[in-house]
């Protein structure tokens, strides 16, 4: 089995980070995975991008953490794919399948269009999107949101969340009942604190189209907490 990191935060792209590009590549490497997606925080979510800037202009700063990460991954042997989290009024996403060229070609639909449409456009582009951590209760989610006919994936475990909440366990009922293909992730933030989640599958992701197609072929098993 080849293990993945799904949900990873660069301080490049998220201000909630604490650690570089680098930092997580080496973290992750030492810690046994065989590769990574960085998937910072969009910029209407909680970014480092300011917002103020041209549309290209915050394209290219967005892109830094993952292009940090596979400039040090391919020096030390991690497979650095690229993803992205966006927020729909505090309730988050992770979109597979695009790339900086997708990002920069489509303003509308990531500035003006709603989710739905968003969403139906990376999918007919060939990307996919995961709903995160769909039953996370926390100060910031004003109430949950749930999207069972507009996503390809439900992450059914959040290895941060604490052992002591029904988060995952909600969500892993919520995938079964809609028929929504179950994945996994650590939504890192820190390299210093992994927390041990994630997915194995039993062929390599060199591509987010590997991904898809384990996912779908339900071949993806979440990997629950295993670190402090």
């Amino acid at each position: 089995m080849y293990k993945y990191e799904t949900h990873l935060h660069t301080s490049e792209g998220s201000a909630c980070a604490y650690s570089s590009a680098a930092e997580m590549v080496k973290a992750h490497k030492d810690a046994g995975y065989d590769g990574i997606f960085i998937t910072d925080h969009w910029l209407n979510g909680n970014t480092t991008v300011p917002r103020e800037l041209p549309w290209e202009d915050r394209v290219e700063l967005y892109c830094r953490g993952y292009e940090h990460a596979l400039e040090a991954g391919s020096r030390v042997g991690l497979t650095v794919l690229f993803g992205i989290e966006y927020n729909v009024r505090a309730t988050d996403f992770l979109i597979y399948g695009i790339d900086k060229k997708w990002l920069l070609e489509h303003e509308f639909y990531l500035t003006e269009a709603d989710e739905k449409a968003l969403f139906g456009k990376v999918r007919e582009d060939g990307g996919f999107v995961v709903q995160a951590h769909p039953f996370r209760q926390a100060p910031y989610i004003h109430h949950i949101r749930l999207y069972p006919q507009d996503v390809d994936g439900i992450e059914v475990v959040n290895a941060s969340h604490s052992p002591d909440t029904n988060y995952n366990d909600l969500a892993k009922v919520f995938a079964k009942m809609n028929n929504i293909h179950a994945t996994g992730g650590s939504d890192t933030h820190c390299a210093d604190r992994l927390f041990g989640g994630g997915i194995e599958v039993p062929e390599p992701i060199l591509t987010p189209a590997d991904y898809y197609r384990q996912l779908v072929n339900d071949l993806v098993v979440p990997l629950e907490r295993t670190l402090p």
